[in-house]
């Protein structure tokens, strides 16, 4: 049974929007954790979110074998902080791709801007301290 997709809320997408450097977590078909702070995520549209990769190693790895991803949104702009899970494809050509490299290569014109990982929103938690921390928010 396929999972449907979730929607961020508007103060989710606003904490989302303040992130410089967002801790992107993947792991291994055999579960090792890797954990990287990725600069290129943006929110595209409720549900999905690309990830550029520039220097994907562990995390390129890990995707390939198991495509899924974990998002860390918390900043001292965002009210709380919460958890976005998802799974990913991984694109490195067409529209997509081509529109990705774009807008990295505008921010840093050096960016290898080899592969777009795409994610899919499925849950998003709490990760604020108290009662509920961990609780499923979406």
């Amino acid at each position: 049974m396929v999972k449907s997709m979730t929607a961020l809320t508007e103060e989710m997408k606003a904490a989302f929007a303040t992130i410089k450097a967002f801790p992107v977590a993947t792991a291994s078909k055999d579960g090792w954790p890797n954990v990287v702070p990725i600069g290129f995520v943006e929110l595209v549209d409720d549900e999905t979110i690309w990830i550029a990769d520039n220097f994907m190693k562990k995390t390129l790895a890990n995707v390939q074998e198991n495509p899924k991803v974990s998002i860390y949104v918390w900043g001292p702009e965002t009210k709380g902080c919460f958890q976005i899970k998802g799974d990913v494809e991984l694109k490195t050509e067409g529209p997509e791709f081509e529109k990705m490299q774009e807008t990295v290569r505008s921010k840093m014109a050096q960016a290898p801007a080899k592969g777009l990982l795409i994610m899919k929103i499925r849950e998003v938690y709490t990760c604020a301290p108290g009662p509920n921390a961990g609780a499923r928010l979406l």
